[in-house]
């Protein structure tokens, strides 16, 4: 299996305070959301002010839903993010107008279980265009993540053996409390959290996020 570009990420991050919040806590990576809609969506302007002042070793990633491929490569060059992250129905075939930007995709975990997934690592790989990563989350009707709706982990738990050799990021109602406990049972190469970790919507409370990034790296780390 290879290995992920990072273990804990603070998805959701709208303002440079909250940056500084989550690199001083030692997350491994941030999300920059992107969709409208979202109430953590993250103006182009923002963004940049917020990758301007992280770090070196924090990854940044985009989180886009149904936008169109030439506007995500715009905002991924200008930005200078390191991964991409795939919410809505974008197609295996869509992966590839992304050129070789690295691509985590998100599925959200329904009756379908895993099939859905198996199916999308096997068409992407086909067209010669490998996801990086892959992303479980909680499936909740008309919402893309930072529901704090807890992911299936029994179905997550079958992903290595059924899947297996793209890394697994494991998210979906994860918090302080349950993380470690999602780590040790489910096995992710990484894990994403956003709602588990905030004061209010698109707001990070610092308490919650040392409190996770530390119980996450000791589940990891041991």
């Amino acid at each position: 299996m290879m290995e992920p570009m990072f273990q804990t990420k603070i998805c959701g991050i709208t303002t440079v305070e909250d940056a500084l919040i989550v690199a001083r806590a030692g997350a491994d990576a941030i999300g920059l959301n992107f969709y409208a809609r979202s109430p953590r969506c993250v103006a182009a302007e923002t963004a940049e002010n917020i990758v301007r002042i992280l770090p070196g070793g924090i990854s940044k990633v985009g989180l886009f839903v149904d936008t169109p491929a030439d506007e995500i490569c715009r905002l991924f060059d200008r930005l200078r993010l390191d991964l991409i992250q795939l919410h809505g129905n974008q197609p295996p075939e869509f992966v590839a107008q992304l050129g070789r930007r690295p691509v985590m995709r998100a599925f959200r975990v329904g009756p379908e279980k895993l099939e859905p997934v198996a199916e999308y690592l096997d068409r992407c790989r086909a067209l010669e265009h490998d996801l990086e990563l892959v992303l479980l989350d909680s499936l909740v009707a008309g919402a893309y993540g930072g529901t704090g709706r807890v992911v299936d982990w029994g179905v997550a738990q079958a992903y290595r053996a059924q899947i297996g050799t793209t890394p697994l990021v494991l998210a979906g109602g994860l918090t302080a409390e349950n993380v470690a406990a999602a780590i040790q049972t489910v096995g992710p190469a990484a894990v994403d959290v956003a709602s588990g970790v905030e004061s209010r919507p698109g707001r990070k409370d610092p308490v919650r996020v040392e409190a996770f990034v530390a119980a996450a790296r000791l589940a990891f780390h041991g």
